[in-house]
């Protein structure tokens, strides 16, 4: 592995693992109410997008951290749209 690769598996790695407090505190919280709809809509969409990029030129680190990534967001926007506060 190039450390072109290290980088961004490490970059990917820690913009990933921010969103992961916010799913667990939303999950255990039951409640959404402070989160912006319009936010995780936009952010699930433009990673949805980075994704497909990293798919379309075979780039590994793109490809795991924004599968991570949208599980997680996707996550909280689930919560966001079920949760009734």
């Amino acid at each position: 592995m190039d450390s072109f690769t290290i980088i961004g598996l490490a970059a990917g790695f820690c913009t990933t693992l921010a969103f992961l407090p916010q799913a667990l505190k939303t999950w255990r919280s039951k409640s959404a109410k402070d989160l912006s709809l319009g936010m995780y809509l936009i952010f699930c969409t433009g990673v949805a997008l980075w994704l497909t990029y990293g798919i379309l030129i075979s780039d590994l680190p793109i490809i795991i951290t924004n599968v991570v990534t949208l599980i997680l967001a996707l996550s909280i926007l689930y919560f966001k749209l079920t949760f009734k506060d």
